[in-house]
């Protein structure tokens, strides 16, 4: 039982030890983002963020909404 804890400790720790190699090399961790992929920018593809930044942004040209005052009963 004991020895089953270590080896998959251990297999844990290599691929830990693995996956840091490239931000080891490179000196910062990878864009993961979908903004920062080429061809999804091409495509015109942003992430959720950046669309719902862009959907809040106040139009220069839209018409305003009126509201409706609602009839007292």
């Amino acid at each position: 039982m004991l020895e089953t804890i270590y080896l998959t400790a251990g297999i844990v720790a290599i691929c830990v030890f693995f996956l840091c190699i490239g931000i080891i090399i490179k000196g910062k961790f990878p864009n993961t983002h979908v903004s920062g992929n080429k061809e999804m920018r091409k495509r015109g593809i942003g992430c959720v963020q950046s669309q719902d930044r862009e959907a809040r942004k106040v139009k220069k040209h839209a018409i305003a909404e009126r509201e409706k005052k609602e009839e007292r009963e």
